[in-house]
């Protein structure tokens, strides 16, 4: 399959490759919520294939930029469809899901700013990355959509996040004003979350996922198929 260009190509061309790596920080996250070991597996689950769907093509691609390598639907294609459902490739959601706050950045920050610079597109028209941002915040709070502790990959700012939710329980309603300082970390998303106006839908959704054990399932499931 294509495989992305080395650090030495022009920026144009990391940056379309970024724009794909979302897909695999949004099944690490989800995967880990939903009890997953595998990613290869979770692409047999059609709420999660259809999550990547919509991140990858609907949100990423309108805004990479085509470096003349591989066509960037072409590149998303033998993502989805050949290297992430392959099961000789057995890669982990835990290990995939290790140090995302430093890649929250590049692999969703940057599609973000490119949504506030353009003179076309909408950045309140993006749905499904902050859905994302919102798995990661319910990710942080270390339990599962079965209502179990489980350990979060290691990730060097992993304390500093979660100090945000420490105080909110499953079946509890957050009150998200404690995440504003979260969100406006642009080191952390590549972009102030709150200025750009994404942080009411993000605790929309936040406060969907943890609703009590399932709610995980039911939030994707009702919003990757618009019910």
């Amino acid at each position: 399959m294509p495989t992305a260009p080395p650090s030495s190509t022009p920026r144009s061309a990391s940056t379309w490759s970024s724009r794909t790596n979302p897909l695999h920080t949004s099944l690490a996250v989800f995967g880990c919520l939903l009890g997953y070991d595998r990613i290869w597996k979770e692409m047999q689950d059609e709420d999660l294939k259809k999550l990547v769907e919509l991140v990858g093509y609907k949100e990423g691609l309108p805004v990479v930029t085509d470096p003349g390598i591989i066509k960037p639907r072409d590149f998303i294609d033998a993502v989805v469809h050949e290297r992430v459902p392959n099961p000789f490739m057995p890669d982990m959601p835990q290990r995939i899901a290790m140090d995302t706050s430093q890649k929250l950045p590049i692999r969703f920050g940057e599609t973000v700013k490119a949504y506030m610079a353009s003179d076309k597109l909408d950045v309140n028209d993006l749905k499904f990355i902050p859905l994302v941002h919102a798995g990661w915040l319910r990710y942080l709070m270390a339990i599962d959509d079965n209502g179990n502790a489980f350990e979060p990959s290691s990730d060097p700012l992993l304390e500093t996040a979660q100090g945000y939710v420490k105080d909110f329980k499953l079946g509890e309603k957050p009150d998200c004003s404690k995440l504003d300082g979260l969100l406006r970390n642009a080191s952390i998303f590549g972009v102030d979350l709150v200025a750009a106006g994404l942080a009411e839908k993000i605790y929309d959704y936040f406060t969907e996922l943890t609703e009590g054990v399932g709610a995980v399932r039911r939030t994707l499931h009702k919003y990757v198929w618009g019910e």
